[in-house]
């Protein structure tokens, strides 16, 4: 379990969606995002499973393929 954070129990904002669906646009690891957004990467992961955001890298080959 992750630390908890300055925004902890607060409800996100639209701005932050918005935040959040940017950054993960931007392949920007989870973690990288908590901090960008003050919460931990279990509530970041929580929020873009609720809002249909994947959060999986695009530019990204497969594993074993060369």
């Amino acid at each position: 379990m992750s630390k908890s954070t300055s925004n902890t129990g607060t409800r996100w904002t639209p701005a932050q969606v918005t935040q959040l669906r940017q950054l993960a646009h931007g392949n920007t690891p989870t973690r990288v995002i908590g901090l960008k957004l003050q919460r931990t990467p279990e509530a970041v992961a929580s929020k873009a499973s609720e809002k249909g955001i994947s959060l999986k890298p695009t530019n990204q080959a497969p594993y074993g393929t060369r």
